[in-house]
């Protein structure tokens, strides 16, 4: 079914507004790589400029999947998206170009980052292996949700 029908059921789809309002209260999201064979899934931490704009930095190691295809990238995808229950969900894609971000801007971004939830053990890690910052400007996005209640809870239709 498209988002059209799904209207019909209580799907709703989000203004620019709630979009700018989800993406500033998640942290974590799927960013989607082309790679030959289908798309490289990466579940990331990121932070947000509140407008058009997600940070994500990555640990890398002595080869990096995730940096090259980053690197060579012409386009790239991120899934934000929350479940609270099958009956309350948003979710919001967007497309959008990834670059690497020089080190000397870093600095700059101190505070969109520090937002970003990471795992304790990347946190360690980051101590002892290199990072690199990535921008993802986001050109298009689309945001949907849910927030009706289960049938049982649902008022009459007669």
């Amino acid at each position: 079914m498209s988002v059209d029908e799904l209207q019909e059921y209580g799907l709703v789809e989000m203004d620019d507004r709630e979009v700018q309002g989800f993406l500033s209260s998640q942290k974590t999201g799927v960013l989607g790589l082309p790679e030959e064979n289908g798309p490289y899934l990466l579940p990331l931490s990121f932070g947000y400029d509140g407008d058009s704009r997600l940070y994500f930095t990555f640990l890398l190691g002595s080869t990096s999947r995730k940096e090259t295809l980053s690197e060579d990238a012409d386009a790239a995808s991120f899934l934000v998206f929350k479940v609270d229950t099958m009956y309350n969900w948003e979710s919001v894609l967007l497309s959008g170009t990834i670059a690497s971000v020089p080190e000397s801007e870093w600095d700059d971004l101190e505070e969109i980052l520090s937002d970003a939830w990471r795992p304790s053990l990347f946190e360690t890690a980051t101590l002892s292996g290199a990072i690199k910052v990535y921008e993802f400007r986001i050109d298009d996005r689309t945001g949907i949700k849910h927030q009706g209640l289960p049938p049982s809870f649902e008022p009459d239709s007669e």
